[in-house]
């Protein structure tokens, strides 16, 4: 009996989120982007800092209004069988609690935060953005630490336009959470 394989398949290989699972446990962040393994570096502590720090705010408020669910990376968000990414920071509304399961967000939430970095930041402008307008997520926030920058994506049907834009000590005062100004410095801190 051999053990050879009788083809070799033709295209690409595709993986999907059971290849994912099957992924070592080694501290590196893997994502799968359109059924393409994607594996980055930790992240800087600059990066970090900023992400605490909007969780903290915006963790908050959520909590305070009972509005939805804050998760921090590494939370799998599965938008389909060949794309699993896991965002910095993910926010789920009570209108789609629904998402949330066991394994980890399964289908759109409501708003994605990707903090840049250089190594990630074609990445989270491009493909990212692209993927999760695909799959209609609403809401998708640019952070970048090392511009002093925040980035407010809208879903308009299939692609995001840039709804509001902040930088260095401004206040921002998002729509997606009335009530809340968060001041642009406390993130930088």
């Amino acid at each position: 009996m051999s053990t050879f394989t009788q083809s070799i398949p033709q295209g690409k290989i595709v993986l999907t989120y059971d290849d994912y699972c099957e992924l070592p446990n080694d501290r590196n962040r893997y994502e799968i982007l359109d059924g393409e393994l994607s594996v980055t570096p930790a992240p800087t502590t600059k990066h970090q800092i900023s992400l605490g720090n909007l969780h903290r705010i915006l963790s908050t408020h959520v909590f305070a209004n009972h509005i939805g669910r804050l998760l921090l990376a590494p939370t799998d968000v599965i938008l389909a069988a060949t794309t699993v990414v896991q965002p910095d920071l993910v926010f789920v509304g009570n209108d789609r609690s629904q998402v949330v399961t066991t394994r980890g967000v399964e289908g759109a939430p409501t708003l994605v935060v990707e903090i840049l970095s250089p190594t990630t930041h074609r990445t989270d402008r491009v493909t990212k953005a692209q993927l999760y307008a695909r799959h209609n997520v609403p809401n998708y926030w640019l952070i970048d630490p090392d511009q002093r920058t925040l980035e407010v994506y809208e879903l308009v049907i299939d692609h995001y336009d840039l709804a509001a834009s902040a930088r260095d000590a401004e206040v921002f005062a998002p729509s997606l959470f009335p009530g809340l100004s968060i001041q642009l410095s406390d993130l930088w801190a």
